[in-house]
Parts: structure tokens; sequence; C-alpha cells
């Protein structure tokens, strides 16, 4: 009785474990780019030296502590306002994350629940929504999103809505067709022979069998809800001037990019390696979870 006690949670950790190393090294690169990403974001207002809209025109481009000229109340220099490089690019980490989770959510959840209805039901319902999905991802994903942010307005909601617009599509594509083929699997057959409904055939059978691609699909999502951000405030329809982002430093970089190229290039390189964190990290996950489907 003890060892069948015990087994079956020793068996779950190993499986668990497993999982994790079956990620490999881009599993963890991707963790551990992520985490320092939400880490510096959430940290912000305690690791940030200065106020990011705090100017000092007598210390404007300062250079990096590290180069001639530079100071060490300045680690990474200061901008053409005389403001903290390195405050202001954690505190547009906190913007990148809020659009990343929140527009990542929403477009997961409109496209997850399109996708499982049109691959569930099929026949004129499917036909719809693939119609539908087909029309959307005509437009060059970008192209809608500074228009429809455009046409809302400025700010941080209509980022997040022109981004969910848009991004929901790529939800529903894929898991309309893996849920097509997860319907034609012995298990969804045996849940159909014993009486289940068609809900509870999602909610118990497919859904769970859905969980890695999902997974993956949400890490790769925030990775370009962050990228589109950054596009949309580098074309000015972002947030406020006075609110700190990656894109909006980049513009304020390439003004002085030949007197100071570093306001330029540090925004552009924490923009690239946030977005293979989150590839990475989706890879990652992608081949951890995979074999733990339970069929």
């Amino acid at each position: 009785m003890v060892d069948l006690a015990v087994s079956g949670p020793i068996e779950r950790r190993s499986r668990w474990l497993a999982g994790f190393m079956r990620g490999g090294q881009r599993l963890w690169i991707g963790s551990a780019l992520v985490g320092l990403f939400f880490l510096v974001a959430l940290l912000a207002p305690l690791l940030a030296p200065h106020d990011p809209i705090e100017q000092d025109l007598l210390s404007a481009q300062l250079p990096p502590a590290w180069m001639q000229g530079g100071e060490a109340t300045f680690p990474l220099g200061t901008d053409s306002l005389g403001r903290c490089v390195l405050s202001r690019l954690m505190y547009a980490a906190r913007t990148a994350v809020a659009v990343a989770l929140i527009a990542a959510s929403l477009a997961a959840i409109i496209g997850i629940a399109f996708g499982l209805i049109a691959g569930m039901f099929g026949g004129w319902i499917d036909q719809f929504v693939s119609r539908l999905i087909d029309v959307w991802m005509a437009f060059p994903p970008v192209l809608l999103s500074i228009v429809l942010a455009a046409v809302i307005g400025a700010g941080l909601t209509s980022v997040i809505a022109a981004i969910v617009v848009v991004d929901w599509t790529r939800f529903a594509r894929v898991v309309r067709a893996e849920t097509m083929v997860q319907l034609q699997r012995d298990y969804a057959s045996a849940a159909r022979a014993l009486g289940l409904s068609r809900g509870q055939i999602l909610r118990l059978e497919i859904l769970p069998n859905l969980v890695p691609l999902i997974v993956t699909l949400f890490a790769v999502e925030m990775g370009i809800a962050i990228l589109v951000e950054v596009i949309l405030s580098f074309v000015g329809i972002s947030v406020a001037g006075d609110v700190a982002t990656w894109g909006g430093m980049i513009v304020e970089g390439r003004q002085i990019v030949y007197q100071a190229p570093w306001i330029m290039a540090l925004p552009i390189g924490c923009v690239i390696l946030s977005v293979i964190g989150f590839n990475l990290l989706g890879d990652g996950l992608r081949a951890a979870l995979d074999p733990v489907q339970r069929r």
C-alpha cells in the first residue's frame, strides 16, 4: 500500500522533470530571458536609479559609465534631455509587459473560442469562421494594427485593442486545425460512444491535449505583441509622450544617432532580447509538454 501511495506523486514529478529536460537549452535560456524581463519590469520603481522623466539638461547625452566622459550615477548614460537611459529602459519594460500580457491573453481567449467552435461543429459554422479568418489575415498585420490604433486614438488601450483585433486569428486558425485532428483520434470516438456531449468532449478530452500548442502560441504571441507595441510607439501612436517606451526611445535616439549611438542601440537590444526570449520559451515549452499529452 505504501508503494502504491507514493508511486503516483513520484511518477508525476519524474514525468515533469523529464519534460523540462526535453525542453533543453531553448527552455532554460528562454525562461531566463523572460524571467529577467518580467523581474526588471516588476521591480523598476525599486531598481531604477532615477525618475524616468526627470530632466537634467546639464547632463544631456552623457555616455555610459564605462566610456570616457560617463558618470557612475548614470550607468547607461543620458538622452538628449538628460534623462537616465537605464531608468527609461526599465520603465519601458513595464509598458511592454502590460501590453504583452493583456493583448496576448485577450487574443488567446477570442481566438481559442472561435477555433474550438469551428473545429468542433464544422459545417457552415466552420466555413463562416474560416472565411472570416482568411479575410482578416489577408491584411498585413502590422499595417492593420497601425491603422486601427490611428483610428481609435493614441493610448495604451488603443494599442492593446489594435493588437487583439489582429492577432486573435493566429490562435483561431491553429486551434481549429488541431481540434479537427484531435476529433479523429480514438479517444474522441470513444467519448462520443459513451454519450458525452460536445461540451464535455471539448472540456475533458480536447482542451487538455491542446495545452502544449496553446502555451507555445501564447509565449510567441507575447513577443509579437511587444514588437507591435514598439512599432506603434515608434510611429507615434502608442502611449503618451512622457511614458517611457522602447519605440519612443528608438525615435529619440535616431535623431542623435551619430552623437550618441548607444541611446538608439540599447532599446533595440532590449526588444531583440525580449522577442528572442519569448520565442525560445515557446519552443522549449512545446518540446517539454508535447510528450505529456494524454493520448
